[in-house]
């Protein structure tokens, strides 16, 4: 389905947003075009407080900067209120009820709760019994944020999806994973490259080789031959990388040798944060094909497109 041809109703008939997973294709066009118009009015210093009166609450396991900044800043621009909810993992685990907390908080006036780093069996037991939207910004299997973040900055930058060659080279982590799926169920041809041991999870693979075709290779050169994007995520984020997979994961560093391989048009992109040296080289990432900080500006239309679209 080509993005150019397609109408948009700027409405969901979703109620949450866990993963791209549970998306139709039409539905992340939806989302995207939402993206746009916001991004236009911003542009433009237009007034866009489409969420007057509305109260965001945000329940993070994890830290984060540019996410908890995106979600914050937008729903200020947006004319609503964003409250932090405290998160205990020691209180879910001693008897703190799901359902109750859930259906509580919507009675103090909420109208959304952004989750981030709480796993995927609780945010099931969040979404069976919530009566407002729930919206996964990060966990360990999904991270649909960022990869609608990262298909619009492709169309923003490229002017299509479908067709759009996408190189994926490093380390497998969720971020990949829902990028992977989000770029094929919009016609992206894509290419992985990664080293064994350090791959996706074969069930979130099966998941996006449902939808489309994906080649899969241990040679990075191969994957990003011709590609129209080279993209690479963090390899220790929250985590500590040890010498052992430094040396494994050497080969995939994206520098301007692998970059050379790539259509000279193509475009660097990376979800940040970013370790210059490891992932990828500064003058890859500092250079002229990086996207990297309009994916980072683009956040902050995205999260402020999800919340028009399921909280207000």
């Amino acid at each position: 389905m080509d993005i150019n041809r397609y109408s948009p109703s700027f409405v969901l008939k979703k109620k949450h947003l866990i993963g791209l997973s549970d998306y139709s294709t039409e539905e992340i066009f939806e989302i995207l075009y939402a993206i746009k118009a916001l991004k236009r009015k911003f542009d433009a210093h237009e007034d866009t407080h489409i969420l007057r009166g509305t109260t965001i609450a945000l329940m993070f396991a994890e830290t984060s900067i540019r996410t908890r900044s995106a979600i914050e800043i937008g729903t200020a621009q947006l004319g609503g209120t964003c409250i932090s909810l405290p998160y205990s993992k020691q209180d879910m685990e001693a008897g703190e009820n799901i359902r109750d907390t859930v259906n509580v908080i919507s009675r103090y006036g909420i109208n959304a709760l952004i989750t981030r780093g709480i796993d995927k069996k609780m945010l099931n037991e969040f979404t069976a019994d919530s009566e407002i939207p729930i919206i996964n910004s990060h966990n360990e299997d999904c991270v649909p944020i960022q990869a609608l973040c990262d298909l619009y900055t492709i169309w923003e930058k490229m002017g299509e999806l479908n067709g759009v060659k996408l190189a994926i080279v490093g380390k497998g982590t969720s971020t990949i994973s829902s990028f992977m799926i989000g770029a094929v169920k919009c016609g992206m041809d894509v290419s992985i490259a990664m080293p064994t041991g350090y791959g996706l999870k074969r069930e979130n693979i099966e998941a996006a080789e449902q939808l489309g075709k994906i080649y899969f290779t241990d040679n990075p050169i191969l994957a990003v031959r011709d590609a129209d994007v080279v993209y690479t995520s963090a390899y220790h984020y929250h985590s500590v990388i040890s010498e052992t997979e430094k040396n494994d994961l050497a080969p995939y560093k994206v520098d301007a040798g692998l970059m050379s391989y790539a259509k000279h048009s193509a475009i660097f992109m990376h979800p940040l944060p970013a370790t210059r040296g490891l992932e990828v080289t500064a003058d890859v990432i500092d250079g002229k094909k990086s996207a990297v900080y309009d994916q980072g500006e683009n956040r902050l239309h995205t999260v402020k497109a999800i919340l028009t679209l399921l909280a207000k």
